[in-house]
């Protein structure tokens, strides 16, 4: 990895002068300038999952796009797909500021902004608009005070099929409190029943986005629930409210944590969940990826596709491009016809 373009390193360090959260809206205005063009991807990287055909691997993921704001912009930019969201039934603020904090000494980001969105209906009237020139998912939450937290997510599945090309159920965030409950056994299966029920013969294809933070004995679990409810993939993993050792000053504060310090508790998580599900259930890595070589140390180790946001925020947005270049030079040197070979080939 050669690092950041010479233009954003320039600017990362009047970025960085800025609390995290304005200059994150800023990069939002900013990237709406973004033309959009058709990316180019080596053919090598071209996969067709769940019906879908992806042209590189290298998504992006969750969090960076909460509001469906610029999909377009980012598949210009060089991503393979893109995932907005989380969005949420109703409109909320999320927790108090200061909520978002960046670590670079440990080129980290620790988050509790709690599912902030302006809600299923606004990114809908956002998404409904586009031309669908390229995939974008959609994650989808539940509301921190809802009632009835399941139905939420049957409410998201019915409302935002439409114009997602696949769904990510998001039931792993740390920051709504009793979120991740809905990983437990019963709870699980409630929840997916519903899922399964909300879902339309011919709708985009679902998957589950689970948490870093698991007991021995939940990824068997997790593998099976999902594929007896009809999930079509599992993204492992969120951020995670463990603490290796950091040298921030912001290393104390509660949260998710995500960037370089996740990296390799998120492989791990893989490649269990890679022996929990073998070839039955494909699995999509996130968390720490920032470059090449985390991308093939992914997909050698089971996943057919990779996202990334954190990195973004130390290499720029050239980033995703770089990698899926990266990619295919890995591709190449491994022997493999394409990257669909090099799946689970470790």
């Amino acid at each position: 990895m050669t690092g950041p373009l010479p233009m954003y390193r320039a600017l990362r360090s009047l970025i960085f002068a800025l609390d995290a959260e304005r200059a994150h809206r800023l990069t939002i205005a900013a990237v709406k300038a973004v033309p959009y063009r058709v990316a180019r991807f080596d053919p090598a990287l071209e996969q067709n999952l769940f019906g879908l055909t992806f042209p590189s691997p290298v998504g992006l993921a969750a969090g960076f796009d909460k509001d469906a704001e610029v999909p377009d912009a980012m598949l210009s930019l060089g991503f393979g797909f893109v995932e907005i969201g989380t969005v949420t039934p109703l409109p909320q603020t999320g927790n108090p500021s200061p909520r978002l904090f960046r670590l670079p000494e440990d080129r980290a980001v620790i988050n509790r902004l709690g599912f902030n969105n302006r809600g299923q209906a606004a990114a809908l009237d956002r998404l409904s608009k586009r031309s669908r020139r390229g995939i974008v998912g959609v994650n989808i939450g539940a509301n921190k005070d809802s009632a009835d937290r399941i139905a939420d997510y049957a409410l998201g599945v019915r409302r935002m099929a439409g114009v997602a090309d696949y769904l990510a159920v998001n039931i792993s965030s740390p920051n709504t409190p009793g979120l991740r409950a809905l990983q437990a056994g019963g709870e699980l299966a409630e929840l997916l029943a519903a899922v399964r029920e909300a879902r339309t013969p011919g709708g985009p294809p679902v998957f589950l986005k689970v948490a870093p933070d698991l007991d021995p004995g939940d990824h068997d679990r997790i593998v099976r629930a999902a594929i007896d409810s009809g999930i079509d993939a599992l993204i492992v993993a969120n951020t995670t409210v463990s603490r290796p050792a950091l040298s921030s000053r912001y290393a104390g504060e509660t949260g998710g944590l995500s960037g370089r310090p996740l990296r390799l508790l998120a492989l791990e998580q893989l490649r269990i969940f890679r022996a929990a599900a073998g070839n039955s259930l494909p699995l999509i890595a996130v968390g720490g990826i920032e470059s090449a070589a985390d991308g093939w140390a992914r997909i050698c180790a089971g996943a057919s596709l990779v996202q990334l946001y954190s990195a973004l925020v130390y290499e720029g947005p050239g980033l995703a491009r770089r990698i899926a270049t990266g990619l295919a030079r890995h591709v190449r040197r491994a022997g493999f016809a394409n990257i669909a070979e090099a799946v689970g080939s470790e």
